[in-house]
């Protein structure tokens, strides 16, 4: 029987070997109190490894994301986010709900905001006016298909920052698939902004849990809002081993994920319904454009145990991960060729 094609997403990806032996034999303790030492070590190996003064583990990327924006902006402030941006579209209004800001949505050019529009946007608190609080930016870009925002485009957009004193926080869950397409150390890119957020759930292949980032201020504040958010876990060092793992041994192969990505858009090229340019395949995400109905062709593609997620009007995204090798996205192209 054909098993299952699942590129759905990179969240589907399974522990690794090593990590369920990690979580076996992880020391434990309460987090909450501060004393579970595999979540320690996590923290201080993420913090190290991303530039950071200190870490704290979430149990998922849009807690990381709405702890950041509670501790960087007071209510009633405004936030420029990216129109098309996960923070400002998929994470269910905490922006509103939680933060109690107003998001100012800017476009872009897949991803990439004008530094002249940023600071177009950038407001100073009047009688009238709410002032910004802080710019979010996402890297890579889920919407726009993985796209990667460079070192200089964020050193750009801090300077502007710098200027008016106003924070940034990047939306990272996928920022080491990022720096391995960049071909550089993922610090290069986060010297650049406040904090940060990077998932562990994704291409690194843990089963739960992210990562924010920033001065030992910051996590500070942001320890008490996880609580307060029921983000608290206890004997978390289960989880946190994986992370351990995923850290050490998971960013390298990012590149293969890549290369998948590649494959499955050079194989999709020529199909007369299907719209893409494989110029644009950074990473691990290939949004197709297509002519026909996105939920009928992936209900099509279901039947034949190919995954995948219709991505607004007439798009559907593919993501490649571990869980699936070359020899099964050379059965979905087959599969989507016969549609």
């Amino acid at each position: 029987m054909q098993k299952i094609v699942d590129l759905r997403s990179d969240t589907v990806t399974k522990p690794t070997p090593k990590m369920y032996e990690a979580m076996l034999k992880a020391p434990l303790g309460d987090d909450v109190l501060g004393d579970d030492p595999t979540v320690r070590e996590l923290e201080e190996i993420a913090a190290q490894k991303t530039g950071f003064e200190a870490a704290l583990f979430v149990p998922s990327g849009t807690m990381g994301n709405a702890i950041a924006v509670k501790v960087w902006t007071k209510e009633g402030s405004e936030v420029i986010v990216e129109e098309m941006s996960h923070i400002y579209n998929f994470e269910v209004a905490h922006l509103a709900e939680i933060s109690r800001v107003l998001p100012r949505p800017l476009k872009s050019n897949k991803g990439y905001i004008e530094p002249d529009e940023i600071k177009k946007n950038i407001r100073k608190e009047g009688l009238h006016v709410s002032g910004t609080s802080l710019i979010c930016l996402e890297n890579t870009h889920n919407y726009w298909g993985g796209k990667v925002l460079t070192p200089q485009y964020l050193k750009d957009v801090r300077e502007i920052a710098d200027y008016y004193n106003i924070p940034i926080h990047l939306d990272g869950a996928r920022i080491f698939n990022a720096s391995v397409f960049l071909k550089i150390d993922v610090k290069e890119i986060t010297r650049h902004v406040n904090s940060l957020m990077f998932c562990l759930s994704k291409g690194l292949s843990c089963p739960v849990g992210s990562i924010l980032c920033a001065s030992k201020e910051f996590i500070e504040k942001a320890r008490r809002i996880r609580k307060m958010l029921g983000g608290g876990m206890r004997q978390a060092g289960v989880l946190a081993a994986c992370g351990i793992v995923a850290l050490n041994e998971m960013i390298e192969r990012l590149e293969e994920d890549h290369k998948k990505a590649k494959k499955l858009a050079e194989g999709l090229l020529n199909i007369p319904w299907i719209d893409l340019d494989l110029e644009e395949v950074e990473t691990n995400i290939l949004i197709i454009k297509v002519k026909r109905n996105e939920e009928e062709i992936c209900k099509k593609m279901k039947e034949k145990n190919v995954l995948a997620l219709p991505f607004g009007k007439g798009r559907i995204r593919f993501v490649t991960h571990k869980d699936v090798d070359f020899s099964d996205i050379e059965y979905a192209v087959e599969v989507i060729k016969k549609i």
